[in-house]
């Protein structure tokens, strides 16, 4: 029989969306898949788990064994599944993920919940939510970090911005827009290198592309179209005919213009939070594909996530961290607030997680020759702004200490400073892009991130290594080798000399980055030898 005594799952709780009405019960029999999330069969510090410099373990499969789930806490949760008349779909002990599969009626018993859509307005968003805690029986309580996947509301928006040709108004500078390719010149992209050997993994929460338009679009840079690849996540697909065609069509063009010998794997997956932490997980722990950088485009405030799902996706991230997969992550298109409405400052996730490298965005021209940037903020003529700020949820980490990171200006929390790097991404400076058969200038955040996945491809080639978790690298790095912004705002924080709030430690020289990481590892390398010899 099923145990009777439960214990609430900390942080599972959700509240309708502002607005929101109620419109039915679930029907009983609707079939409903879940994601339940497992503790880590042992601790890992993405810090010491990275054995030198750029080196992973030796296999995903190692770390599978030491960090992955817990073979009795599988079991347990297999067997609670059949207690309750649900089927396991899928299990994943690399991840610590197991997918249950049953009817509403037997998911509202097996958790405790009552389940119910929702909606916002007349034809705005339709969602499934739970009341209350999700609550466990004591005998899994303390195995399971999240059960997501009862709750499908869209928890994430890609952060791009289509420059929307206006009217120049006077003292408005004029607009203007580049390549890719040419992005990677003024940022002094290694030439010598095409990421030959790397693959850039890409998370998409909806969209798709069109093979013709690739076909086009790096025919007309004369570049061979990049080896692409559409990977389903909970029957995720490659959908093109949505307004997110331009998310995914804007990030395989920038990745595959600046790494155009690499391989691109797009992994499709819902836009909830069951989708975005499987589908994290699903990329960094690819053992067909191998992935070496993530890149992704999406997210959302820090306090739209449940705590749960925050856990999980976190997990995660320091999976991919201490597998040696750089995530470079878009910190959002709406300054300081993150498109908030209540007058406070706020960072998005999972820019915010201490395990991506957040990507900022700069007003980028060129003035006789040299490049000149600022922080991008347009919203004066509503063309966004760059994100970044305090989070007031991941706490300071080490590699940031000497960075100046101010207080979290809400609660005075000594939290976690976003963004980390930054590139061009005003709209009206943007990047020229095909999507759904039309030319467009497209800018945001979302295009700094695979911008900086591009890099880094090159960057791994190069160096014959992963950069992987390359955050602390990167802020040790003397003297700074990126392009240090000082001047602009994104509302609430300002640009100033070293690391800031809007632009991170700085926009790309991406031949002084290669040179300055050649050297740390030529150092690592150094130590090492002088240490066999001692012994």
């Amino acid at each position: 029989m099923p145990s009777k005594q439960r214990i609430a799952l900390a942080g599972s709780q959700r509240h309708p969306i502002a607005g929101a009405r109620l419109i039915k019960a679930v029907s009983k029999d609707e079939v409903i898949r879940v994601t339940v999330v497992l503790r880590r069969h042992s601790d890992v510090n993405p810090s010491k788990s990275v054995r030198k410099p750029g080196e992973r373990f030796a296999s995903r499969e190692e770390y599978a064994a030491l960090h992955g789930a817990d073979a009795g806490d599988m079991k347990a949760i297999e067997k609670f599944a059949h207690e309750h008349g649900l089927t396991v779909m899928e299990r994943h002990a690399e991840s610590r993920r197991i997918v249950l599969s049953g009817p509403a009626s037997a998911l509202e018993e097996a958790f405790n919940v009552k389940l119910s859509h929702w909606g916002v307005g007349e034809s705005g968003t339709r969602y499934r939510t739970h009341s209350g805690f999700i609550m466990l029986p004591a005998a899994i309580h303390g195995s399971v970090i999240a059960v997501l996947g009862l709750d499908d509301r869209p928890v994430a928006k890609p952060h791009f911005r289509v420059h929307r040709k206006k009217k120049k108004k006077p003292q408005q500078p004029a607009p203007t827009s580049f390549t890719a390719v040419q992005i990677a010149q003024l940022y002094n992209f290694p030439t010598d290198v095409t990421g030959a050997g790397q693959t850039i993994a890409i998370l998409e929460l909806g969209g798709g592309y069109s093979a013709t338009d690739l076909n086009t679009y790096f025919s007309g840079l004369n570049l061979q179209t990049p080896s692409v690849t559409a990977v389903s996540v909970d029957d995720g697909q490659n959908s093109p005919g949505s307004s997110a065609d331009t998310e995914v069509m804007l990030d395989i063009e920038v990745a595959g213009s600046v790494a155009p010998g690499a391989d691109i794997a797009v992994y499709f997956a819902p836009n909830t939070d069951q989708g975005f932490s499987d589908g994290i997980a699903q990329a960094v722990q690819d053992t067909d594909r191998n992935p070496s950088v993530l890149s992704i485009s999406w997210g959302g405030p820090e306090d739209s996530w449940s705590q749960q799902a925050l856990t999980a996706m976190t997990a995660a991230l320091q999976d991919a961290a201490s597998l040696g997969v750089t995530v470079t992550v878009a910190a959002g298109d709406d300054g300081s607030s993150d498109g908030e409405t209540d007058g406070k400052s706020h960072v998005d996730f999972p820019a915010s997680s201490p395990y991506s490298l957040g990507c900022g965005g700069t007003r980028a021209t060129v003035v006789s020759g040299q490049l000149q940037e600022v922080v991008w903020n347009e919203t004066a003529i509503n063309e966004g702004a760059t994100g970044g700020g305090v989070s007031a949820t991941f706490p300071l980490p080490a590699y940031q200490s000497a960075s100046n990171v101010p207080t979290q200006v809400n609660t005075g929390f000594v939290g976690r400073g976003v963004p980390d790097v930054a590139g061009d991404a005003d709209p009206t400076t943007g990047y020229n892009i095909i999507a759904d058969g039309q030319a467009q200038v497209v800018g945001g955040t979302s295009a700094v991130a695979p911008l900086w996945a591009g890099l880094v491809a090159l960057l791994n080639q190069q160096l014959g290594a992963s950069l992987g978790y390359f955050n602390a690298r990167l802020y040790a790095i003397t003297p700074p080798v990126l392009n240090d912004i000082t001047s602009g705002n994104n509302g609430a924080y300002s640009a100033g000399p070293g690391w800031d709030a809007c632009t991170g430690l700085g926009t790309p020289n991406g031949v002084a980055l290669d040179s300055a990481l050649q050297s740390t590892s030529s150092a690592a390398a150094g130590k090492k030898k002088k240490k066999k010899k001692k012994k």
